[in-house]
């Protein structure tokens, strides 16, 4: 693939952490305008070159980055606008609610979980006492844009019970072009190693890519607080269906129009070794009804085509791995497959990765993983280096050994083989100087002939206003 270069223009400065970018068109306006949402609840959108507010839920979200030295993965996490916005005036928003903070689901710090392969207890974990043993809750909510500008909320789809502070997915709504239903992305709940094994459970709502029809039974509000679907008023089951499980955490989904079908594209942010880029087209997706009565009945249900993306038994296209210390001798520390029975069972059901990247590293054109934060086909022509092309974004290259830190921006392309590709960094000219870049989310315009990225200076939330957002430009 061609070596790109691209530059990196501003847009707006002074944000606090850029977590959603994308664009709609105002009722009664004629241009799409770039919308950001926040991390910690406000949403601007740029008109005529300035920054104006569009909402803000600030009272409304968790207070964030108090239980964790300021590093957080909870907050507004969701922005999506109704196809018909222009029209209808509905938009979604999905967050984590004020007031919500609990326990956690195990003791300890949130990702201090590690499997221990001679230990069934770490192996065979399950999350109790529900009610009270949870991190917070996280809500889906559709909201009205009012004749007279203000945003109001019309009413909530969602409340989910969540185990741990992180993993609980980003820029987790996205409408699907296909379907014309509203896609929620949840990440497995957290910690490390999905300890519950929630990502492979049927019933748990973790874990999973989802479409919600808002056009049905459209009168339903304050749903019950639950984790799995079983527990859901059949109303709200009926207006569910589930895409793919086995998700680790998920930088959200995205469509690119090809030949005639909607390409989808899915990351899965790694544990340990290896982000994971996934791509398909053809899918059986199950309605949750279905999955309930075959959980009541204990009955298997047949699922060939459906997506299962292989957590916790696989990594990307890797059995899932854990280390144990070798005192005598760092460089033998002992590497076990840590779910060896699911990694067998999920073995030839999983779908492959289209690309990998790796958290070691050795190829001087590559670059070291952190975590993988957005996926984009790009389908302008301004970049030709890029027509075409799936673009992504880690949080931060080779992040040990660089000081300041700064972010990748790579891109990979669809094979008609379905083996895995291979990637090229693209390179930038801007230069953050001694402040630290991290490329926080990656988004793009309804047609998908604009990048845009979003930086910020620090991983604590509680570090306010270090975020830009950039154009990326020939």
């Amino acid at each position: 693939m061609v070596k790109a270069k691209v530059s990196l223009r501003p847009i707006a400065s002074k944000l606090n952490l850029p977590t959603v970018l994308k664009t709609t068109i105002l009722p009664g306006d004629s241009i799409e305008r770039l919308f950001i949402a926040t991390q910690v609840g406000e949403i601007f959108y740029i008109r005529d070159g300035a920054t104006r507010t569009f909402l803000d839920i600030r009272p409304r979200i968790i207070q964030l980055g108090a239980s964790s030295g300021g590093y957080d993965e909870r907050g507004l996490l969701g922005l999506a606008f109704h196809p018909d916005f222009y029209y209808n005036r509905l938009f979604y928003l999905h967050y984590s609610v004020a007031g919500t903070q609990g326990p956690g689901a195990l003791p300890g710090p949130f990702e201090s979980f590690k499997p221990n392969p001679c230990d069934p207890e770490t192996l065979n974990l399950k999350w109790t006492n529900r009610e009270t043993q949870y991190d917070h809750i996280d809500t889906v909510e559709e909201w009205i844009l009012q004749s007279n500008g203000q945003p109001r909320k019309r009413r909530t789809l969602l409340n989910i019970r969540r185990p741990f502070l992180n993993h609980n997915g980003v820029n987790s709504l996205n409408f699907s072009p296909e379907t014309g239903r509203l896609v929620l992305t949840t990440g497995d709940g957290g910690s490390g190693y999905d300890p519950f094994n929630l990502s492979q459970d049927d019933m748990e709502i973790a874990g999973k890519i989802i479409e919600i029809d808002v056009g049905r039974n459209t009168l339903i509000d304050n749903p019950p607080i639950v984790t799995r679907f079983h527990e859901l008023p059949e109303p709200i089951q009926e207006t569910l269906t589930v895409i793919a499980k086995g998700v680790r955490n998920i930088p959200g989904i995205s469509f690119q129009w090809f030949y005639n079908e909607y390409i989808k594209y899915v990351g899965n942010v790694g544990q340990d070794l290896v982000e994971s880029i996934f791509s398909f087209v053809h899918y059986k997706p199950i309605p949750v009804t279905r999955l309930v009565q075959a959980y009541f009945m204990n009955s298997e249900l047949d699922q060939e085509g459906f997506i299962n993306f292989g957590w916790r038994g696989w990594e990307g296209a890797f059995p899932t791995a854990t280390i144990t210390g070798c005192s005598a001798n760092s460089a033998l520390n002992r590497k076990t497959i840590a779910y060896y029975d699911e990694a067998i069972k999920t073995s030839v059901r999983r779908l492959l990765p289209l690309t990998s990247y790796y958290h070691e590293e050795p190829r001087t054109d590559k670059f070291k993983a952190t975590a993988l934060t957005g996926v984009q086909p790009y389908m302008g022509n301004a970049i030709p280096a890029l027509s075409g092309s799936v673009v992504f974004t880690d949080l931060a290259r080779d992040k040990e050994s660089q000081l300041p830190v700064r972010g990748a921006l790579a891109y990979t392309r669809l094979r008609t083989d379905c083996k895995l590709n291979h990637y090229t960094i693209i390179e930038t000219d801007y230069h953050f100087g001694s402040q630290s870049a991290y490329y926080v989310s990656l988004g793009t315009n309804r047609n998908q002939t604009r990048l845009y990225l979003g930086v910020y200076g620090s991983m604590k939330v509680t570090d306010a206003n270090q975020g830009t957002v950039f154009e990326i430009v020939p």
